[in-house]
């Protein structure tokens, strides 16, 4: 199994390189954190005191954080997937020897992997350009953070996949995605950092997915989450449940899915 895997990253790999000016341009697409930064930086040496939970500096440490996390947990599988369902190229996969799904999660990998260098040069120049914003949360840090960093891809994967199966009944599921934006982006710490959100709707937040996608890897990867903490066991907890339900719903509307698709371009 891990063969197959790795034979599929390597050729999706191959395949992401031969788009990589699109790809580098996926990567600059995702500044929103650095401008969010710029925003809530200017804001805390502006007003400072106590109205804000970190100060310039830290903002700046959190929104870098942000922006290395949405680098690996970035799902696109509902476009392609739905490109395949409507023009019946999902047909020929299925008779693979293997579960379609691992075809689009070494396709992420892949892209992940051609995207890096980018990547790294855009957090390397970013560094240089404020060295006062750099930290380093350590090997205990790193090692967790990277843990919490592919535990929130794949339950954004799950997520996706339950979207996705929404194809076998509609032709545009990749608008369920876009709707789907509007809380990632209000309620993952993307835009507002979760310890500076009104109290009754942070609380609500930690019930929904949305905060470990970003704002707990992100803190996990700052090194604001220690491991013996119980907000860090608390919060990979209400991930694997999420991913639990994710996974079941989906596999249930995937099975029946697939007893009426009929491959529209095929």
């Amino acid at each position: 199994m891990f063969k197959k895997l790795r034979v599929l990253i390597s050729a999706q790999h191959a395949l992401m390189l031969a788009y990589r000016a699109e790809i580098y341009l996926w990567v600059l697409a995702h500044v929103l954190p650095f401008i969010m930064m710029s925003i809530w930086m200017t804001a805390a040496g502006a007003n400072g005191g106590g109205r804000f939970s970190m100060s310039a500096v830290g903002y700046a440490q959190y929104f870098a954080a942000v922006f290395i996390v949405r680098q690996f947990t970035a799902v696109w599988m509902i476009y392609e997937f739905e490109w395949h369902v409507n023009e019946g190229r999902l047909s020929p996969m299925l008779l693979r020897p293997m579960n379609v799904l691992w075809h689009y999660v070494s396709a992420h990998l892949g892209e992940q992997l051609a995207r890096f260098p980018f990547f790294l040069l855009m957090l390397t120049l970013f560094f240089v350009c404020y060295p006062a914003a750099f930290w380093w949360p350590g090997a205990g840090g790193l090692v967790f953070g990277v843990i919490a960093i592919y535990s929130a891809f794949a339950l954004r994967f799950a997520l996706n996949f339950c979207l996705c199966t929404m194809n076998f009944w509609m032709e545009r599921a990749s608008s369920l995605d876009q709707l789907m934006m509007l809380p990632y982006l209000f309620l993952s710490g993307l835009i507002i950092p979760m310890r500076d959100m009104p109290a009754g709707l942070r609380t609500f937040s930690y019930y929904t997915p949305f905060p470990y996608l970003i704002d707990f890897p992100a803190r996990i990867l700052m090194g604001q989450i220690g491991v013996l903490s119980g907000e860090f066991w608390q919060g990979f907890g209400v991930m694997a449940i999420w991913f639990g339900v994710f996974f079941c719903v989906g596999g249930v509307l995937w099975r029946r899915g697939l007893l009426q698709y009929s491959g529209h371009g095929a």
